[in-house]
């Protein structure tokens, strides 16, 4: 896999950083979503395939790629099909700084060293090229104004960047409100993206993966008739799991 195109899980990322802050907006919940992006890209790369709600990998080939080759390996490693919710509710958490450490790796992210309440030492980190970060965004901006169906890629990200909240952070007030469901309804374009998207949720829920919700086209729109953490049965509104914004350290 050549690095002329960023990842999923890369733009993913990028699209949670604060330009103004240098930190990621739902830093609880990124590290499930961007578990999830991984399987979306390694399903792109042609690495695995949907079975159900379960993943097979189909060609345990390298991508190149080293934080998605290591997934790669765990998901061969597991021998047989494994449930999306499992894989990316597994003890595999602290996603989000090893992809910050691989951005700035790759220089598309600066890391800035700081403290916070003058001792205890942060760091924060800003993009390397604001045009990426905007190119990103204007993809997503452009299939929900537009309506035009956009590309598996791209409907995977907005089902993702959805699943974690980052819904009022990109569209934020009572204005963005109506793009933030279109973002929502992006999941029709990628059945695979919209699976991972919903076993993301089902993971902050507290909840089981639904068996084959991509052999129904991505199932319900992400957020609707979805319970809260505790609520009982299918029929909760709303439900989608938000965290507090904190910067990184």
């Amino acid at each position: 896999m050549g690095k002329s195109r960023r990842t999923v899980p890369e733009e993913l990322l990028l699209l949670a950083l604060d330009p103004t802050t240098g930190t990621t907006a739902q830093p609880q919940t990124l590290d499930l979503g961007l578990a999830g992006a991984q399987l979306v890209e390694l399903s792109l790369a042609g690495r695995i395939v949907p079975e159900g709600d379960r993943i097979a990998v189909v060609l345990p080939r390298p991508t190149g790629d080293p934080t998605l080759d290591h997934a790669l390996e765990l998901l061969r490693r597991r021998g047989s099909p494994v449930r999306a919710a499992h894989w990316i509710g597994g003890p595999r958490l602290g996603l989000r700084q090893t992809y910050l450490a691989h951005l700035e790796r790759c220089g598309m992210v600066t890391a800035v060293p700081g403290q916070m309440c003058g001792v205890l030492p942060t760091t924060r980190y800003q993009a390397s090229d604001d045009c990426t970060n905007a190119a990103i965004k204007q993809r997503l901006d452009t299939a929900i104004r537009t309506g035009v169906p956009p590309d598996p890629r791209t409907a995977a990200l907005a089902a993702l960047a959805h699943s974690v909240g980052l819904g009022k952070h990109l569209y934020p007030g009572n204005e963005g409100r109506s793009s933030r469901s279109r973002l929502r309804d992006l999941i029709r374009y990628d059945p695979l993206g919209g699976m991972v998207a919903h076993a993301v949720m089902d993971v902050q829920n507290g909840l089981p993966s639904q068996q084959n919700r991509s052999s129904q086209g991505g199932g319900a729109p992400i957020g609707a008739d979805r319970p809260g953490p505790r609520a009982a049965g299918r029929s909760g509104s709303g439900g989608r799991v938000t965290a507090p914004r904190v910067g990184v350290r």
